[in-house]
């Protein structure tokens, strides 16, 4: 909580691109905040397909006129520090499987010894987007297959441009 009140948390990802999952997930998260930050990561040892305000363009493309307490926004550097500069007393993350949990409870632990004011919850992927990855999406589509309903249609469009294969 801060001091106002009102609980603000910070989903953050990479979002390279937006998935309907990631969707998911955040209308979710929203409905358990006051205030939800949309976190998207600046690494650029993960070469990332798009830019930073490319993928921030995609999710307020995507989040238009579907939810009113959420916010994008940019980060690089330690997540507990941006949230605490964000006044955040909340990081949610999602969980696909069994091998995403045991890496997201490492970083949740090394969240709460560096900044334990900050609480991580976790929040299981919607059964229809369990298997969905940003980096399977762009390998079907890679490989000519139909990613239709596994992204946004405007995503979907960006990701062809860039990686549909030659005719």
């Amino acid at each position: 909580m801060s001091t106002s009140g009102r609980v603000t948390g910070i989903y953050p990802g990479s979002f390279d691109p937006v998935t309907e999952g990631h969707l998911d997930m955040i209308l979710r998260a929203a409905r358990v905040v006051d205030h939800l930050v949309v976190a998207v990561l600046r690494n650029e040892q993960k070469a990332p397909m798009f830019s930073v305000a490319e993928r921030k363009q995609m999710l307020r493309e995507s989040l238009a006129g579907r939810v009113d307490n959420v916010e994008v926004d940019g980060f690089d550097g330690l997540l507990v520090n941006y949230a605490a500069d964000r006044g955040a007393k909340l990081i949610v993350r999602g969980i696909r499987a069994i091998s995403d949990y045991e890496y997201e409870l490492q970083m949740a632990l090394m969240n709460r010894r560096l900044r334990p004011e900050i609480e991580t919850i976790f929040l299981m992927a919607g059964e229809q987007f369990s298997f969905l990855s940003s980096r399977l999406v762009k390998e079907v589509i890679r490989l000519g297959g139909d990613a239709s309903g596994l992204v946004p249609n405007t995503v979907l469009d960006r990701l062809k441009d860039r990686l549909a294969p030659a005719k």
